[in-house]
């Protein structure tokens, strides 16, 4: 919709003034070796109805004219960036293309607004709720907080959480569950488990690395962990680190130019294969990867999220697969179940797996593709545990 349309309430209330802007990524292909998600349980009832917006989003997305969301005819979803973007190349993108996935399929009116500052979630996600829409997604575990406010407020819309573990489902406490809440959550440790398995399998210096964003956030801790962990268990001589971005929330995953400088440094300490993981910054370590790898030197990369293959192309000659999470599939199935009133609130574990190899199908051996097939299973079946949580 034209950005004045979803803003029409809070304009008409101050200035009356809109621009509009539009943003469609590219959409992404099906993996291989995943695990799929479990089938959910309960919907929640639909109560209250909505308050008025009060302010301003960050920035809105271009997608027709907005429909009567109030009416029980019409299907609205909305998403709510992180500071990422929407056009990341892997997590808001993948998470943006499950709704446009609704659009498609269910036949949804669809919108997104991108933050630009995370003082801005709460207000971003009311304007959505405000305007009447049936599902707002939230897309980072910097938005959980801010997630269940607008729920609580809004117990008639359904609101899905990519990365938002939600604790009040695994407590004992009946008197905070938020049965319109959904937090979509990943095993990320088992995706970067078989991704550092491979690393380890694939690696002629013995010296594999991860370049990755903040590890304030669980999910990239546990990816880095994994990594690690994953590499020793196939390769007990191999050296394995991980780099965390040093910065806050607001920057740690948009600083390709850190990630290229540090994927730079690790190369020329000897580390042939470099796990990128953390939105742009991350996507800045595969391409300077693969820059190395156009120069003649052998060295790999692994992407993060979703099939980098499609979302960033200039990192083919290096990127040998990603550690998946199947964000598309995961925010397609809740917002689905939301429309048939099966909605599972709590926690509902999306997919995770290796991407397929592509170009270097032919030079993966085998015997690595059989131990990487064991180890999922393994995996799977809770049987090699890959070290997270950490102990304290």
């Amino acid at each position: 919709m034209r950005k004045w349309m979803i803003l029409l309430t809070v304009l008409a209330l101050a200035l009356g003034l809109a621009a509009c802007e539009k943003a469609t990524p590219t959409p992404t292909e099906a993996p291989a070796m995943t695990e799929e998600a479990p089938k959910a349980t309960e919907a929640p009832a639909m109560t209250e109805e909505a308050p008025k917006a009060t302010e301003e989003p960050t920035e809105a997305a271009e997608e027709g004219e907005m429909p009567d969301c109030a009416s029980p005819d019409v299907l609205c979803v909305g998403l709510v960036t992180d500071v990422g973007e929407i056009d990341d190349k892997s997590f808001n993108q993948s998470a943006w293309e499950g709704v446009l996935k609704a659009k498609e399929e269910l036949g949804a009116y669809v919108d997104y607004i991108e933050t630009k500052d995370p003082k801005d979630y709460e207000a971003n996600i009311r304007l959505f709720a405000e305007n009447g829409f049936d599902v707002i997604v939230t897309v980072g575990f910097a938005l959980g907080e801010a997630t269940q406010t607008m729920a609580k407020e809004f117990p008639e819309v359904y609101f899905i959480g990519v990365d938002q573990f939600q604790a009040w489902a695994v407590d004992d406490d009946t008197g905070n569950d938020l049965p319109n809440v959904a937090g979509l959550i990943f095993h990320e440790d088992r995706a970067g488990f078989l991704a550092g398995a491979l690393a380890g399998m694939i690696t002629k210096t013995n010296k594999i690395a991860g370049v990755l964003g903040t590890d304030l956030v669980p999910p990239v801790k546990a990816f880095g962990t994994g990594y690690i962990n994953g590499a020793k268990y196939v390769n007990e001589n191999v050296e394995a680190k991980v780099i965390y971005h040093p910065g806050g929330l607001d920057v740690a995953f948009t600083d390709p130019e850190w990630g290229a400088a540090t994927a730079r440094q690790l190369i020329d300490q000897g580390y042939d294969v470099i796990f990128g993981a953390g939105g742009k910054t991350g996507n800045g370590a595969l391409i300077e990867v693969a820059e190395a790898a156009k120069a003649g030197k052998e060295v790999y990369c692994i992407g993060v999220d979703t099939d980098q293959w499609y979302t960033v192309p200039e990192a083919r000659p290096c990127l040998v697969t990603s550690a998946m999470k199947l964000i598309t599939p995961g925010v397609f199935d809740l917002i689905k179940m939301a429309k048939e009133g099966n909605f599972p609130a709590g926690n509902y574990y999306g997919g995770v797996g290796l991407a397929p190899f592509h170009d270097f199908e032919d030079a993966i051996p085998q015997e690595v593709k059989d131990k990487l097939e064991e180890i999922r299973k393994g995996l799977e079946a809770g049987e090699i545990p890959t070290g997270w949580p950490i102990e304290e």
